[in-house]
């Protein structure tokens, strides 16, 4: 009788030992889950607030801002439901829903664009309106951003990819132009009228870089076969005078 109480109470301690193990690993296993999926919200909001930082040098419309902001909101919201003694989320959740019920410059100019000179500061302005366009495929993805705002948004960064792509190959064609350099202007132009005509849309925007273009193409053309045919005749007025040389009397001295 004595044993068989001893054997019941082991049994029970193991069983207990490894329902506390599971407990324990259960509750290891979520809170690991809590903190990868802290650890992605965080980065969503450095993401985001990055962007918004940075508005001022990528053109952003309203929709766009608007699109961050709630996601900076929606990520702190989701940290404060993990973390909800956290008092330092909770202030920043109430400076986000501020953001959000403030109202936007009236003066935001979605499409002003200043392109820079440095290559550096060309290849960021690049990356952040990818980086954009993502961030909006992302958020619709989710159902957060209406399908037609959505296509529309998409199209203007599009289009303002293209005008950096066309404009920024146009400037150096006329430097290069400029520099006596017509072989390289010539290939920058030519890069440029690929890219314009490569697009699957015709607005006002890609008939005039047409249209400047051609021109420019036309032009350089024009002056190489100008310089060729200056260089040919060069060519043959110097061998010309060899062969005069050649074939002049001899003088007797």
């Amino acid at each position: 009788m004595f044993v068989s109480i001893i054997i019941m109470l082991i049994v029970a301690l193991i069983v207990i030992a490894v329902w506390v193990s599971a407990v324990q690993q259960h509750r290891e296993k979520q809170e690991g889950e809590r903190r990868k999926e802290l650890a992605k919200q965080k980065k969503i909001i450095e993401e985001s607030e990055d962007i918004i930082v940075n508005s001022c040098n990528i053109p952003m419309s309203e929709v766009i801002l608007r699109v961050l902001q709630r996601r900076v909101y929606d990520a702190l919201n989701l940290m404060v439901e993990l973390s909800p003694t956290n008092k330092e989320l909770k202030n920043r959740l109430n400076e986000a829903k501020e953001r959000l019920n403030t109202a936007l410059d009236p003066d935001m100019q979605a499409d002003a664009l200043n392109l820079p000179d440095a290559d550096k500061q060309l290849i960021a302005l690049v990356q952040g309106i990818k980086r954009l366009r993502n961030v909006l495929r992302s958020e619709h993805s989710k159902g957060k951003v209406d399908t037609q705002l959505f296509v529309a948004e998409d199209r203007r960064l599009e289009k303002l990819q293209l005008r950096i792509n066309v404009e920024s190959q146009i400037k150096r064609g006329v430097s290069a132009r400029t520099a006596n350099m017509v072989g390289s202007a010539r290939q920058y132009f030519e890069k440029a009228y690929a890219t314009i005509n490569a697009v699957t849309y015709n607005d006002e925007y890609v008939a005039e870089k047409k249209a400047i273009l051609e021109t420019y193409l036309n032009e350089i053309s024009t002056e190489l076969k100008a310089s060729n045919a200056s260089a040919v005749k060069k060519k043959k007025e110097k061998e010309q005078d060899d062969l005069d040389v050649l074939f002049a009397p001899k003088k007797k001295w």
